[in-house]
């Protein structure tokens, strides 16, 4: 998907980058598919906030996306790629040919008309859903189960894939988005391709009320609070801070928050980390 700079007529518009939406093929979502959305506003059921930053935005309406693609050896046909404002990938409405109508996260590069289909002994194209076992060595992938009918779970974001590798015994490897190396069942299901909308990340909103429609209030840097509120607040004059920390006095900047856990044993090779500057 292609992106487009506006015109600096205004202030708002002098840095503002944007999609131009052309792979979208119609604005209104299909009825049975949506659900209303619930804002919180960061409050939870007592009307406490437990999360900072949130309220406001524009009315939204949940897209039921199928993650589990078990309509097995059931064609289907891509009708429609519509934009969700849940989500920064594209999705594409599909219809079975038992007349069935399921959303799925469209890959990079699928058309209106094509056909998919997913299960076992399936062609490894765009759009077709394969278990890892048929997956052929080196090709790209994106909604990745990490268990058997559970559901994608990993690389759903705009522009995303992760590559199967090889193969030991009853596990897949396969590289992630953020360069995690881990075992997989073949058992789980993978989608051919990459997530659409890969352009996503160059996007420039230009002002702050475009944050504001997205439901997202202005944050507070910690070393503008009072002590009482912030590790990092109060001093004399403009103080750094001392060591960058959250609000709960947890580490920023390079300390790892991960613990020991069971699915450790999984993981080849950890992610890779920015490295700080000097």
């Amino acid at each position: 998907m292609a992106i487009k700079k506006i015109k600096p007529v205004t202030p708002g518009q002098r840095r503002k980058v944007v999609n131009t939406y052309e792979e979208i093929t119609t604005s209104k979502p299909e009825k049975t598919l949506v659900k209303g959305k619930i804002k919180t506003g960061g409050r939870n059921n007592s009307g406490k906030m437990t999360m900072r930053y949130i309220g406001g935005g524009h009315k939204k309406k949940i897209r039921i996306i199928d993650y589990v693609r078990n309509k097995e050896r059931i064609p289907g046909k891509i009708k429609t790629i519509e934009y969700d404002p849940n989500r920064s990938a594209l999705i594409a409405l599909v219809v079975y040919t038992d007349g069935e109508k399921k959303y799925i996260i469209a890959p990079n590069g699928i058309q209106v008309g094509q056909e998919i289909l997913s299960g076992k002994g399936v062609a490894p194209e765009i759009g077709n859903t394969l278990y890892l076992s048929d997956i052929p060595l080196g090709t790209v992938v994106h909604n990745v189960e990490l268990q058997p009918k559970r559901g994608a779970e990993l690389a759903r974001s705009a522009g995303t894939y992760a590559q199967v590798i090889s193969r030991e015994g009853k596990y897949a490897i396969i590289k992630l988005p953020s360069g995690e190396v881990r075992k997989i069942l073949t058992t789980c299901k993978a989608t051919i391709g990459s997530v659409s909308n890969s352009d996503h990340a160059l996007q420039r909103s230009g002002k702050a009320g475009r944050s504001r429609w997205l439901g997202r209030r202005p944050r507070v840097r910690g070393v503008a609070m009072n002590p009482v509120d912030h590790p990092m607040g109060g001093g004399e004059g403009r103080a750094s801070g001392g060591h960058p920390r959250s609000r709960t006095g947890l580490l920023a900047k390079g300390y790892k928050t991960r613990k020991k856990k069971a699915s450790d044993k999984y993981i080849i090779e950890k992610r890779k980390t920015k490295k700080r500057r000097k």
